[in-house]
């Protein structure tokens, strides 16, 4: 459990990881905290880079990370005010605009399917940001229909020609994200298939041990191994094991091995420190590796929480 002087730390830093430390360390729902997340830190200068027609970067997908996409997703992970006018209008723009024949989010035109991997994370924010269940729909019809027959998800499934049985982790952990913020924010739309696939996307996490091989055993990726704030589509086991604990799911001893790795990573000062991130344009620095990384630093304590020894 984190110090004192490292719950300190982390509500000196940004307004956002004071707002999620309070919130998710402290059990204290602070509401003026939140607010000031538009108007302060990243959260205000994601906001102020936001186009007058609605969209930041080139629209919906494009450029990563700097497109509406990829800015929503980070807005809603760092907790600002569902009700915030301008991320809300930016949210009925893509659940209005972007949608192809398939009913999902798609960024590119016919007959590209849409993207399982997009449509979890769209899911997530959107249901975050208040979407009206009339716009969602169409995504949870769709996410529903790329279930794959080992209980996961993989972007590649309605792929022309593929013949896909096997799930990718990158893509389960979006849609069981997505799954649980439109399912927490009251979503009934085809609710008990969604839980059936939120109970199955976890124990598709967890029969790879969160990280491995369920045929050879090895490690999948050493990205898995690593831990990274934003992840973006990426997977990694802090965010697969935050993403069960977000679900509800109860302490499970095939956790166990990437718990151990979250333990290990902290440092003997209570903090976690930042590995590389993943390439690409931002509108906000990442933490430099190997210095003390306080949004990493609330979210392995968030998990070691919901998981404890």
């Amino acid at each position: 459990m984190a110090t004192s002087e490292v719950i300190d730390w982390l509500l000196a830093g940004d307004v956002a990881v004071a707002y999620l430390a309070m919130r998710d360390l402290l059990g204290r729902e602070d509401s003026e905290l939140q607010g000031r997340i538009a108007t302060e830190g990243v959260g205000a200068t994601l906001l102020a880079a936001r186009a007058s027609n609605g969209h930041w970067g080139r629209g919906f997908y494009q450029p990563k990370w700097t497109s509406s996409h990829y800015t929503l997703l980070h807005l809603k992970e760092i907790g600002l005010t569902p009700s915030q006018p301008m991320a809300r209008e930016s949210v009925e723009l893509i659940l209005t605009t972007e949608k192809g024949p398939d009913g999902g989010l798609n960024p590119s035109p016919p007959p590209t399917p849409s993207d399982a991997c997009i449509n979890g994370m769209s899911l997530g924010y959107a249901s975050w940001f208040g979407a009206s269940e009339e716009h969602v729909r169409s995504v949870v019809d769709f996410l529903l229909a790329e279930r794959v027959v080992d209980g996961g998800f993989n972007c590649c499934r309605n792929r022309p020609r593929a013949h896909v049985t096997h799930s990718s982790m990158h893509t389960t952990v979006c849609v069981l994200e997505g799954i649980t913020d439109y399912l927490r924010a009251g979503g009934h739309h085809r609710r008990a298939e969604l839980e059936d696939s939120s109970a199955s996307s976890a124990e598709f996490l967890l029969r790879h041990r969160m990280l491995r091989s369920e045929r050879t055993g090895q490690v999948i990726s050493p990205e898995f191994t690593r831990l990274h704030f934003p992840a973006r589509w990426h997977y990694d086991v802090l965010r697969g094991l935050d993403s069960l604990a977000a679900a509800g799911v109860p302490r499970d001893p095939r956790m166990d091995e990437a718990l151990a790795l979250i333990r290990r990573r902290r440092r003997p000062d209570g903090r976690w420190a930042a590995n590389r991130s993943y390439p690409g344009v931002t509108y906000v620095p990442s933490d430099r590796p190997g210095e003390p990384s306080r949004w990493l630093t609330v979210v392995a304590e968030r998990v070691l929480r919901a998981y404890p020894e």
